[in-house]
């Protein structure tokens, strides 16, 4: 028995030494492949013929609600297993394994119908990101001035929320009314050519991602659970699942405009309650009790 605690502290010694020379030490007791390796469900197939009743719906995430922190953090890239979402899909856009769709249109107005991907000199400006050239003094004679050139780069901490483009539905061969994502948008607050604020609390998506395309990154990304290490959620959990505060801000009306061009303030906030609770409604009127 003592001959056999030996040998396995020596094996013990030996892993341990390997690990360290190697440089694979495992930070923690366990490999984590749950999330990495997570398959996307597909949805179920769906017919133009069976959707009775739909509602194209956009609402806002403000990422500083507490229910809806694990979307903004970690603030930095020290934590390796996980990242915060605008980390995550502006990483995959800049290495080129997503594509970020513009937001204005060639007309300069409003598009989040996925018409023009980005360039990789488009995505450089998002933000207000520009090289500027000013004029410095020389500390030293002759005292005049010189040109200099600045870089102001988007800081991802600016991001305040993200915009949803989704569809409400019923469908009538599964009798369920579901919805269904079509698109994500970070959003700043607006800025002008230079990267300043503007005045007011007025906000401008950086760019929309197609969710469809997005689903499997976000599905292999591990989000931070307060109730349990072991349970990690990810990204398309938070979604699907419907694990996030919102507000809707515009809903499909033959005027094509926003709540906020004919209700300010609290009548803003009761207008989209409004139409969450005839969504609602819809789906409890399909039944008889």
């Amino acid at each position: 028995m003592k001959k056999f605690v030996l040998l396995m502290a020596l094996f013990s010694i030996a892993a341990l030494s390997g690990f360290a020379q190697t440089g694979t030490v495992l930070d923690g007791a366990y490999v984590k492949e749950h999330t990495a390796l997570r398959r996307v469900v597909p949805y179920a197939y769906l017919r133009e013929a069976d959707v009775m009743w739909s509602k194209r719906i956009w609402r806002v995430i403000d990422i500083n609600e507490k229910i809806n922190l694990p979307l903004k953090y970690p603030a930095s890239k020290s934590v390796r297993d996980r990242k915060s979402l605008i980390d995550l899909l502006m990483d995959a856009v800049e290495e080129g394994t997503l594509t970020a769709y513009n937001p204005v249109g060639e007309a300069g107005t409003p598009d989040d119908e996925f018409t023009l991907p980005m360039t990789q000199d488009e995505l450089k400006k998002v933000g207000g990101s520009h090289t500027d050239t000013i004029q410095k003094a020389r500390p030293d004679p002759p005292y005049d001035t010189y040109d200099t050139t600045i870089t102001i780069t988007f800081s991802r901490d600016n991001v305040m929320g993200y915009r949803l483009k989704e569809d409400w539905f019923f469908d009538k061969q599964r009798s369920v009314i579901e919805p269904r994502i079509i698109g994500i948008a970070p959003m700043i607050y607006a800025v002008n050519e230079k990267g300043e604020r503007r005045e007011g609390n007025l906000q401008q998506p950086l760019f929309w991602v197609y969710y469809l395309e997005a689903r499997k990154l976000l599905a292999n990304a591990e989000v931070f659970n307060r109730e349990n290490d072991a349970e990690r959620r990810s990204f398309e959990d938070i979604f699907e699942k419907r694990m996030f505060s919102s507000y809707i801000i515009k809903e499909s009306n033959v005027y094509d405009r926003n709540i906020s061009a004919y209700v300010q303030g609290l009548n803003a906030l009761l207008e989209s309650d409004r139409i969450k609770d005839d969504i609602i409604n819809m789906e409890h009127d399909l039944w008889e009790y």
